[in-house]
């Protein structure tokens, strides 16, 4: 029996996927749980629908992001830091405070756990972090730890 999976089944397949199972297993289980629809002409065209639909949200989404990286690629952000003598600073910069940077100087909400340092940042200097968008997108970020 085909069916449309509704959403993401383990080693069965993803949301919006027409696969072929055993009828027991599609009408006792698949069907009733809400995981799946018979794979009916009506049902396939309502697919087709919501795969035209998604790919729209998706082409959105990524002019968005690309806009984004774009602004973010426009300079280095600076943040400050209380420092000694040496150029040590006191603590170290994290994520969070790159995020509050990026938002005060980009004028960007990006979530902390995006953010990626390679390595801990302990003293002035430039450094490089990752931002990760999902599906994939990425980026490079310049910043440059400066003494308040």
């Amino acid at each position: 029996m085909e069916i449309i999976l509704i959403q993401d089944v383990d080693n069965l397949g993803g949301a919006n996927e027409v696969v072929k199972v055993r009828n027991g297993y599609a009408r006792n289980f698949l069907i009733p749980q809400k995981f799946a629809v018979e794979a009916s002409p009506s049902n396939l065209k309502q697919l087709e629908e919501r795969r035209k639909q998604i790919e729209k949200k998706e082409k959105k989404m990524l002019s968005a992001i690309n806009e984004v990286i774009a602004k973010l690629k426009e300079g280095a952000l600076k943040i400050g830091a209380k420092s000694g003598t040496s150029g040590k600073i006191f603590g170290s910069v994290t994520s969070l405070q790159l995020a509050r940077a990026i938002r005060e100087q980009k004028g960007y909400e990006i979530d902390r756990k995006k953010i990626t340092l390679p390595e801990e940042v302990k003293e002035l200097g430039a450094y490089k972090a990752t931002i990760d968008f999902g599906n994939g997108h990425s980026t490079e970020l310049e910043f440059e730890v400066v003494a308040e």
